[in-house]
């Protein structure tokens, strides 16, 4: 049993042996060392083989200990012993080699063992010391063993280590082939990873660029949406620009048009204004004669003088350029119903005075007798008187010369074949042809509308587009080349419309602004001059609408409806019925105003050695043969004053004394007449006229026409 024990004891020291403390260290291959390097190290004795090898001393067997292996007188606990106190030097195989070739040293070994074994004991209390220096092989003595049982101890150890080295081998194969699988498990696993890692990445790529893609249609279709809403706010905002435009405009057109009719409505009260003032000043000089027969009388004078001095008052602010307002007509209207109702109680008193002086007549024979011979001697008076107006009467005539008259007829016979020549272009039924004579219309009649004082160059354009026109040349009208020779008959149409336009012109225009009479007349005169067919067909345009412009009274024929003979004579005649007086008198001012400013002007930048196709001689003509025609109640005086207005300055310089002496004979002999013939209600021209005369007369001048074109007005 103690042998046995000995022996577990060997056992436990050497399995607490570095060499059988065997550990695995799973860091060797990174420090380049084999996985077997600490199984082939020495192998060495315990610190505590020692107190063994002390213990076996004391046996009884100590002297048997070295005998040769093949002895068999062995105790049984002899190996156990043995085994506690042998030390290796080196490995298995060399300590078998020395026990077989070396001598056992014993005293001083064990000697040296027991003094070990006795200072482990003593160092038993500090188990720190190093046990480096305990475990030295200096300090063990080799021993080499010859015992069977020491020999099967130490085959038993080799045999051990082999097993546990086999063991660690197919361990470490085992974990090797484990660690492989791992490692495949692992690479497999990771290369799995890395493709779903792949597979993940591209799939997030994809939902990115998805997300990026649909974000990008987002914001395109953001961007033309808000394109769009700020097109539709563009085009709403151009809508309501528009809207306000197209109101502007209406609102200026509407008061451009209520400016016309304040204008033309202030021209209509002024003309009234002036009527009404010719009549209160007649009333007033009605009243003047009779005031002086009776002092009792002159109370009317003096309210009649006031009338005239308020109604002076009204025309002095329209004579500073503003027209009368409704308040001034209606002053002035009441202003002439005071003064008519002042007549009217004059002519009551005048009529008691006369049935008062009859009375006194009867009263007084011989006053009576006298007054019978002053009558008589005034009856014999008023018939000398009568005969000299008999006798100047007899030279009067109530129609124009032969001459004059079959003039007239030529122009209108001419115009009249005119007409026709292009009544097939003016019946025209196909579409292409009724085009063509709307637009050589328009190229004929808006040049002439365009006509104005404004420069001399636009109207130096305007006369060479007319006649472009005329010559058969293309002229740009409403964007397209228009001409004459676009049509056989083109030519007569157009020198048919213009010269009718001419006319209209003078009729509407220079009615309502005189002034226009002088562009008008000089262009006219210009195409007159290069193109003489147009000219007289200006003068048969002008008789018809104007018979007075010849001057030709036309007679009423046997079976010539009254509104037929009032249209022959000038009158427009409607629906509605004819035309009134005012209106009448008014375009026949303006035609006869646009002649005798054409007979007077000539084309500056025509030829200066020609005649004048219609010149001053035929305003002396026309006004010889009116002063040799009886007077027409209100229109001759109208149309005297308004020719000599315009072409008087011009007749004065160019005839000088005689015509001096024409307007000594209308003042003297003529306009007697036209007073005669003229009622109280028509007596504005005669005063018009008048006045003129008067003026002239006194001081042997008359003044140029307001509006005639000068040398700067040619420059501009």
């Amino acid at each position: 049993m103690p042998a046995t024990n000995l022996r577990w004891d060997t056992l436990q020291a050497l399995k607490n042996s570095p060499k059988g403390n065997i550990t695995y260290d799973p860091f060797w291959s990174e420090r380049g060392e084999d996985i077997l390097a600490g199984c082939k190290e020495a192998v060495s004795l315990s610190p505590r083989s020692g107190l063994i090898l002390e213990r076996l001393s004391s046996s009884p067997l100590q002297k048997s200990r070295f005998l040769s292996p093949g002895s068999g007188g062995s105790s049984p606990g002899l190996s156990g012993e043995i085994s506690a106190s042998v030390s290796f030097s080196g490995s298995i195989p060399d300590l078998n080699a020395n026990a077989r070739h070396s001598a056992l040293s014993a005293a001083p070994s064990l000697s040296a063992e027991r003094e070990q074994a006795v200072g482990d004991e003593v160092k038993d209390d500090d188990p720190e010391e190093d046990v480096s220096e305990r475990l030295s092989p200096a300090s063990l003595p080799s021993i080499s063993l010859l015992s069977p049982k020491a020999m099967e101890t130490a085959g038993r150890i080799i045999k051990c280590e082999e097993e546990k080295r086999e063991k660690a081998k197919l361990a470490l194969k085992l974990r090797q082939e484990m660690h492989e699988k791992l490692v495949a498990v692992a690479a497999s696993s990771e290369s799995e990873q890395l493709k779903r890692f792949e597979e993940f990445m591209e799939l997030k790529q994809r939902q990115e660029f998805q997300s990026m893609r649909d974000m990008m249609d987002r914001e395109t279709k953001e961007s033309i949406g808000r394109q769009e809403k700020l097109k539709e706010e563009q085009r709403h905002r151009m809508k309501i620009i528009n809207l306000r435009l197209r109101e502007a405009e209406q609102q200026r057109l509407r008061e451009a048009e209520l400016e016309r009719q304040r204008q033309s409505d202030g021209r209509e009260r002024l003309r009234n204004l002036n009527s009404i003032q010719e009549e209160i000043l007649q009333l007033n000089q009605l009243l003047e004669p009779s005031t002086r027969t009776s002092s009792d009388l002159g109370s009317y004078c003096t309210r009649g003088n006031q009338l005239c001095s308020q109604l002076s008052e009204v025309v002095r602010k329209t004579a500073e350029g503003e027209f009368p307002s409704v308040d001034d007509m209606t002053v002035a209207e009441r202003a002439l119903h005071e003064m008519r109702a002042l007549i009217r109680l004059l002519q009551e008193d005048v009529a008691k005075a006369q049935e008062k002086k009859k009375k006194d007549e009867d009263e007084e024979e011989q006053r009576r007798q006298r007054e019978q011979l002053q009558a008589q001697q005034e009856a014999q008076k008023k018939a000398a008187e009568s005969a000299k107006e008999k006798a100047k009467r007899k030279g009067l005539q109530n129609s124009a010369e032969d001459g004059t008259l079959r003039w007239y007829k030529e122009l209108q016979q001419s115009a009249a074949r005119c007409a026709q020549s292009f009544q097939q272009l003016q019946a025209a039924k196909d579409a292409p042809t009724k085009k063509l004579k709307l637009e050589l219309q328009k190229a004929a009649s808006i040049p002439v509308s365009q006509i104005s004082s404004n420069s001399g160059s636009q109207l130096r354009e305007i006369f060479d587009k007319i006649d472009k026109l005329l010559s058969g040349r293309a002229v740009v009208s409403g964007g397209r080349n228009i001409s004459t020779s676009q049509h056989p008959q083109g030519l007569d149409f157009i020198s048919f419309k213009l010269a009718e336009k001419f006319v209209k012109q003078g009729e509407e225009e220079v009615a309502s602004h005189h002034e226009a009479a002088f562009p008008i007349a000089v262009v006219a005169s210009g195409v007159w001059e290069l193109h003489p067919q147009v000219g007289e067909l200006i003068l048969a345009h002008l008789h018809k609408k104007c018979p007075y412009a010849v001057p030709h009274y036309p007679p009423m024929k046997d079976g010539t409806a009254v509104e037929e003979y009032q249209r022959i004579l000038g009158y427009r005649v409607d629906d509605s019925g004819v035309e009134g007086q005012d209106s009448f008198l008014k375009r026949m001012s303006g035609m006869i105003r646009l002649y005798a400013a054409v007979i007077q002007l000539r084309w500056p930048y025509g030829s200066k050695q020609a005649a004048a196709p219609h010149g001053l001689n035929h305003g002396w003509r026309w006004l010889a043969q009116m002063l040799n025609m009886e007077p027409l109640a209100d229109i001759t005086a109208t149309l005297l004053f308004d020719f000599l207005e315009v072409c008087g300055n011009a007749l004065m310089k160019q005839y000088q004394s005689q015509f001096w002496k024409l307007i000594l004979l209308l003042k003297e002999e003529y306009f007697p007449r036209i007073e005669a013939v003229t009622s109280s209600g028509q007596m504005g021209s005669v005063i018009r006229l008048r006045q003129f005369l008067e003026t002239s007369l006194q001081s042997r001048q008359i003044r140029p026409p307001k509006g005639q074109l000068s040398s700067v007005f040619w420059a501009s």
